[in-house]
């Protein structure tokens, strides 16, 4: 091969040579394996205009920018790639079932249900689980994904359909997309009375790119102005034709409110799975399988929800889930029973893990402990790169120069705190997908799951006072007074929407709410009294501010929001009614709300009318 001079740097040329490299590889990775000087790639770079370190992690157009100057062909291995080489290294295969068709058994149909937001979805699986859900998401909106297996007999026989509920909201793309891969049949929700909306459409993309059979449920038959013919003659724009207009897709007309029709449903459900699928798995090989969502709970560690897809999970086996591993400690089923084993297509709670994983991430069972942590040592190290190489931004010496002439560019630099990890990884893309231009920019410094620590709120001061959200977490106590004395912006919300409206807003330095939430006080539970009529009485010690009758409040614990939109509808000192109790004082208080524990918070505030700049 030659060597001609590029920018007065000798370097071999590749001749159309093809050369794999990682996600967040650097100069020092490329020029491996070249067998080139790593300050030569430097120079190289420099001479087509962009400032790069040897040791930093570059972005895939960086590579492929070099790759054809020196006439390389650049694969970037793809997360799926990387995985799989990696368990490879342990002699893992992960997505086979292992032996011949004898091992194979018959298991239970894994549905995701899907829609427009607000046509009913969580009410279907309410309908089919006798559960209320729907009451336990803020709006009504399901910000998390849940799984849940149920029973139903079909033509004799007892059958088990196992349901994934993916959130409706549109910034859960990346969430929904991922329960489309993990599913074999799709349940499109559309309601009668509403008919095909974007997000429907959104919905039916994903399953689509999944190839996975669709069975639509034509929800809300029920009230006024349903047309559920409507429903049908939309959909066959997009590929779904009724089988009573000579298609193969299975239409149910339902209403999950009345219960109509769900027997139906799970029919069409069961009948497409037998006619068009074939659900078989290996019981008897080490689990494999994929986190459908994870949180850090207090008393039990980081718990995972996941999904067996083939295999056994027992209580005692050695799991890597992500970057996350530890020995299974228990297992809990979609009740909270504990169970002892889980076989395929089976939801279950895991407990024992080290780490909270993330939404999507593949588990695996292993040999030991020891080939667990060197999995998840591996896999961590391999997405810090790749997170790295994401974070950094090209910069160009024209980029340089613009920003030594006007000073700064502004950016908006957050921290996103979070109660379940599917929540914190919707909101962070949802954010980074927010164009207001090259004025301004958005920059996530870090991502977690649970309350608000004192770490976050020092690494906001740090760096230039980030702003700090918190999704259905409050700050632990020091944190809280931590952020005070600093001056820390923290942000709380509940319903995902919010957040990325307040943050387009501010991005677009259009921010001006009517009104703000004002803290009044807080109180410690300290014991819980049972009133006959009334409900349980929250016995308090009023930790700072001030408790206010008819206030509004919310239930923390843990740092992680209970309950909102609640009321201090009573308030008593000793034996006498009173319209508010002080910092340091002894209390009752009632809050309409019967799950209390002790040393709960009850957090009390109103909405202020903000003067406008």
């Amino acid at each position: 091969m030659s060597a001609p001079a590029i920018g007065g740097v000798q370097v071999a040329r590749g001749n159309g040579a093809t050369i794999r490299l990682p996600r967040g590889a650097s100069l020092s990775d490329f020029a491996d394996r070249i067998g080139a000087n790593p300050a030569s790639l430097v120079q190289i770079m420099l001479h087509l205009g962009e400032m790069v370190t040897a040791t930093q992690s570059v972005s895939e157009d960086t590579l492929q920018i070099l790759g054809t100057e020196l006439d390389y062909n650049i694969q970037v291995v793809s997360p799926e790639e990387e995985d799989r080489e990696l368990l490879e290294a342990f002699d893992i295969e992960f997505g086979e079932d292992e032996g011949d068709e004898a091992d194979l058994a018959a298991r239970p149909p894994v549905v995701t249900v899907m829609g427009h937001v607000d046509h009913g979805k969580t009410k279907l699986l309410d309908a089919i689980r006798k559960t209320n859900v729907v009451a336990r998401e803020a709006g009504g909106i399901t910000q998390h994904i849940g799984a849940y297996q149920v029973a139903t007999e079909h033509e004799g026989e007892d059958r088990k359909i196992t349901f994934i509920d993916t959130p409706g909201h549109e910034a859960f793309t990346a969430m929904r997309a991922r329960g489309a891969k993990s599913t074999d049949i799709a349940v499109l929700v559309v309601a009668a009375d509403d008919g095909v909306k974007p997000q429907t459409i959104e919905a039916l993309n994903h399953a689509q790119a999944a190839d996975v059979p669709i069975v639509v449920a034509v929800n809300k038959i029920d009230k006024e102005g349903a047309d559920p013919n409507k429903v049908r003659a939309q959909l066959t724009e997009y590929g779904l034709v009724a089988e009573e207009y000579g298609g193969s897709t299975l239409f149910v007309d339902i209403s999950a409110k009345n219960g109509t029709g769900i027997d139906n449903l799970l029919e069409a459900i069961l009948l497409t799975a037998d006619a068009e699928l074939d659900l078989r798995a290996n019981p008897t090989m080490d689990a494999q399988g994929i986190a459908i969502e994870a949180h850090l709970d207090r008393g039990r560690g980081p718990v995972a929800t996941v999904l067996v897809q083939r295999g056994t999970l027992r209580v005692g086996d050695s799991i890597v889930c992500g970057e996350a591993f530890g020995r299974v400690r228990a297992l809990l089923d979609d009740n909270g029973d504990a169970v002892e084993e889980a076989t395929p297509s089976r939801p279950v709670l895991v407990m024992g893990l080290t780490a909270v994983p993330s939404a999507g991430d593949n588990f695996i069972v292993v040999t030991d402990d020891r080939m667990a942590r060197q999995i998840a040592q591996q896999r961590a190290a391999r997405k810090r790169s790749a997170d790295m190489a994401k974070s950094s931004r090209r910069r160009s010496l024209e980029d340089i120069f613009k920003d030594l002439e006007k000073g700064s560019v502004d950016e908006l630099k957050l921290i996103i705190k979070g109660d379940v990890s599917g929540s914190v990884e919707a909101l962070e893309d949802a954010l980074l997908k927010i164009d207001v231009g090259d004025e301004v920019r958005l920059r996530v410094l870090h991502r977690a799951v649970g309350a608000i620590t004192e770490y976050d709120v020092n690494l906001a001061v740090a760096d230039d006072n980030a702003v700090i959200i918190g999704f259905n977490v409050r700050p632990e106590p020091r944190a809280r007074d931590l952020a005070e004395r600093e001056g820390v912006d923290i942000r709380y919300y509940s319903v995902i929407y919010q957040a990325i409206e307040e943050i387009e807003a501010a991005l677009k330095g259009m921010l001006k709410p009517e009104f703000e939430e004002v803290q009044l006080g807080t109180a410690e539970i300290r014991a819980i009294f049972k009133v006959p009529r009334i409900g349980n009485i929250a016995g308090s010690l009023v930790r700072s501010g001030r408790i206010v009758r008819n206030s509004k409040a919310r239930l923390i614990r843990d740092g992680v929001v209970v309950t909102d939109n609640l009321t201090v509808s009573s308030l008593r000192r000793e034996k006498d009614d009173v319209t508010e109790v002080r910092e340091g004082f002894e209390c009752g208080i009632g809050i309409g709300y019967n799950d209390l524990k002790e040393g709960d918070v009850i957090e009390t505030f109103e909405m202020r009318e903000k003067p406008r700049d």
